[in-house]
């Protein structure tokens, strides 16, 4: 696969470098941009693709809405950036009823482009202090947990993915695939 140009948008999460180092070892030409940059600087940046990082809470998510309506690449939302793209379509977030950080097992229900390759099952890590409650309409529901019904979705029409687990970290089995599945979308967008 050829390079691709990939930033990673921060939202203060403690992974965000992570997701960076993941993705430029990787081989992927990338860098982490504040979720405060206007979408003018985003698309002169000429990005294959946008990762919307984890982070503490949804009141610090910048301007990442406007990324979502105004930027015509393939996003991928990384918990509180999963987070982020349901509320920004019309879905609902709230307090999960297991928080902190944990190794769960997920299910996979349509592989999509995203998760191709990794179900039907799969070893994750996560936090569910928040998560998505309700999905925008029209949504595809991509995986579930028994602690969460939204564990992964995506966009109906364009290539806008989310999950709620944390693919850059070691506890996370098939972690690169996904980011290797997200980069093979990119390259054909």
């Amino acid at each position: 696969m050829k390079e691709l140009t990939i930033l990673v948008i921060n939202n203060y999460g403690q992974f965000c470098h992570l997701i960076h180092r993941t993705v430029r070892d990787l081989d992927m030409d990338t860098r982490i941009v504040s979720n405060t940059t206007t979408v003018e600087d985003i698309i002169s940046e000429q990005p294959d693709g946008l990762i919307l990082s984890g982070g503490p809470t949804i009141e610090r998510m910048g301007i990442c809405p406007a990324y979502l309506e105004k930027i015509d690449v393939p996003i991928f939302g990384i918990c509180l950036g999963h987070q982020i793209i349901a509320k920004t379509f019309g879905g609902e977030i709230g307090c999960g009823k297991h928080g902190g950080y944990a190794a769960i097992e997920i299910e996979v229900i349509d592989e999509d482009d995203i998760l191709k390759g990794i179900g039907p099952g799969l070893s994750v890590w996560a936090s569910h202090a928040d998560e998505v409650t309700v999905m925008p309409e029209g949504f595809i529901q991509l995986a579930r947990s028994n602690i969460c019904e939204i564990e992964a979705m995506r966009h109906p029409e364009k290539p806008i993915y989310g999950v709620q687990w944390h693919p850059e970290v070691a506890h996370t089995k098939k972690g690169e695939e996904l980011f290797m599945n997200f980069f093979d979308v990119c390259s054909r967008y």
